[in-house]
Formats: structure tokens, sequence, C-alpha cells
């Protein structure tokens, strides 16, 4: 019966995992990278990684800002859950054959919160703040009149109180147009970078490192270690194509994305864009589709792309977000083309 035990005992604990979903929800380090950015990509659903042509692609697919053939910048706010601050900025800049340079910003932040300990519950006078940033640099190219590809190289922080985190990622992407009614594959696997330690004077203590032994020091000072954690690694494939074209420059384009993080389950996003005179844009979509316990869902929104002083272009988005429990998310961006 002995030999059988270890057999046994692994049949039962892979039975458990499946009737109690053991998941990794929770598990990496940095999880701001993986909120959207933008409300045109968010307003469909966040099904934009065969899309991503904007300033914002250096989020979803890299290879999305080889397309842009002018300077264009963004600036996108977001009121996120618990009263966080969610905002990006991003600016890329062509060079002809040498291809396209992006830069690119991501914060996300909270307004100061009282200290409190277990002698004083009810605040200490002392504030402190927390925070997230990644800074990127970006780069893409066409190789043909039919495919591009990208990269963006990023460096993160996050720190609370006196403590920080490093870390440094890279994105990859790629994105082939067939010329067939805007049929376009896309392709990105982004947070692929170094694991990231919590460090810092908070983790500094006194410690008594005999302690059945009188007559020692009892405040040696010590250094608590923390572990290292990965970071929120993102494969994501999609497609879209232009099911409908009409007069005034209108079209409807269609979007799915099929994403495995590697922190959750795997999940498809669906979403659509009409576009009226080139200049108005109506968006609805629905994320985190087949995933289960997702508090994830509808979003909708739409744009104005006003051209002003003949080729200069003011961009103006917007997209409404429900997150379940959370209640709702609403995302502003502006942005400029030169």
């Amino acid at each position: 019966m002995k030999k059988y035990s270890p057999i046994l005992a692994g049949w039962l604990l892979l039975l458990a995992i499946q009737v109690y979903g053991v998941t990794k929800v929770g598990t990496t380090a940095a999880s701001f990278l993986a909120i959207d950015v933008g409300p045109r990509g968010t307003g469909m659903g966040s099904a934009y990684v065969s899309l991503a042509n904007d300033a914002t692609a250096m989020y979803w697919n890299p290879a999305g800002i080889a397309k842009l053939n002018r300077f264009e910048t963004t600036f996108c706010n977001t009121k996120w859950i618990v009263d966080l601050s969610f905002n990006y900025v991003g600016a890329v800049i062509p060079f002809g054959n040498l291809g396209n340079l992006g830069v690119n910003a991501t914060f996300l932040t909270m307004d100061p919160i009282e200290r409190t300990t277990e002698f004083y519950p009810d605040g200490t006078g002392e504030f402190f703040d927390a925070g997230s940033v990644a800074f990127g640099l970006s780069y893409a190219r066409n190789l043909t009149d039919k495919f591009a590809i990208g990269m963006n190289a990023k460096y993160i922080n996050e720190r609370m109180y006196h403590s920080n985190a490093y870390g440094l990622a890279l994105d990859f992407g790629a994105l082939y147009h067939t010329g067939f009614h805007g049929l376009t594959f896309g392709l990105s696997i982004t947070n692929y970078g170094t694991k990231m330690r919590l460090d810092g004077r908070d983790l500094q203590v006194q410690h008594d490192i005999s302690p059945s032994l009188n007559g020692n020091n009892a405040n040696i000072n010590a250094r608590l270690l923390t572990d290292r954690f990965d970071l929120p690694l993102m494969l994501r494939t999609g497609i879209s194509m232009d099911v409908f074209s009409g007069p005034n420059n209108s079209k409807l384009t269609i979007a799915i994305d099929a994403l495995h993080p590697s922190d959750d389950v795997e999940y498809v996003n669906i979403g659509g864009e009409y576009t009226f005179y080139d200049m108005f844009f109506l968006r609805a979509g629905y994320k985190e589709l087949f995933a289960e316990a997702s508090e994830q869902g509808l979003s909708f929104g739409g744009g104005i792309h006003y051209k002003v002083l003949g080729t200069t272009t003011l961009f103006f988005d917007y997209s409404y977000n429900d997150l379940g429990v959370f209640n709702v998310i609403h995302m502003f961006s502006v942005g400029l083309g030169l």
C-alpha cells in the first residue's frame, strides 16, 4: 500500500486544484502594467492589438507606431478604483525609412494617507503615499508595405513609504496587413523582464540573533529580505476587419483578441468601431469573455478627430468601462497630430 501512497496523494492534490480552482491572480509585481491604456482601445472592449495605430500602441502593440507618418502625442487620464489616479503620456516621432521612435510614461498614484500602527490605530499624524511608474522607449519599422515589427523597452519603479522596487522589461509586437478589407493580424508579448523585490529603510529592523544567550546585544541592525516577484507577462493575439464600408468615409470595424496572462486565466475581448467622415467615432465592446469570476464587462465610447490649421489634428476620446463591484471607470484622452 505504501508504494501507492505518493500516487494517491498526487491524484488527490490534482483533484483539489481542479475543484477549488487555484489561480495565479495577485502573484506578480507591478500589476499596474496590466491596466489598459487609452479610451479608443478600452472603448472597444480592449480588442485592440491588431488595430493600435496611435501613440497608445506602445502599450498594446509597439509595432503599431510604424504606421504613423507624422508626429503624434497623447495624454490619457483615468480616475481609477479606490481613489487612485492612472495617467499615460506618449509621443511618436517618424524617421521615414529608418522607422519610428516613441517615448511613453505610465503613472499610478494616490493621495497621501495617514500612517497607523498597532499602538496608534487612529493615526500617528505622519502621512505617506505610494505609487508606480514606468518609462518606455519604443522603436518600430515597416519591413514591407504589409508587415511591421516593434519593440518597447521600459524601466519600472514601485514605491511605498520609504521602500522601492525596480525592474526592466521589454515588449515585442508584430502586425500583418493583408490588404483585404482591412483584414489585419496582430501579436504582442508584453512585460518580459526582471523580477522585482521591495527594499528600503522601512525594512531595516533591530534583531536579537541569539535570544537564548544572556548578555548579548539584543539590538543588532538587520534587514528584512522580501521575495522577488515576476512581472505580469501578457500574450495578445488578435484579428480585425472592416465589415462595412459606405459613403462619407464611413466604415464598421470588428476586432477580436485572445489573451493569455501569466497571472490569470485566458480570456477573449471583442469590440467594434464605427467611423463617419474620418472625424466621428463610436465604439463598443466586451472584455474578458469566458473568464470565470471576472468583474470586467461592457464598454463603450466615442471620439472626435478634428483638423485645424491644415494638417494639424486634435484628438478627443472617451470610454465608459464597467468594472462590476468596482463600479464604472471613465477614461479620457486628448492628443495632437502634426
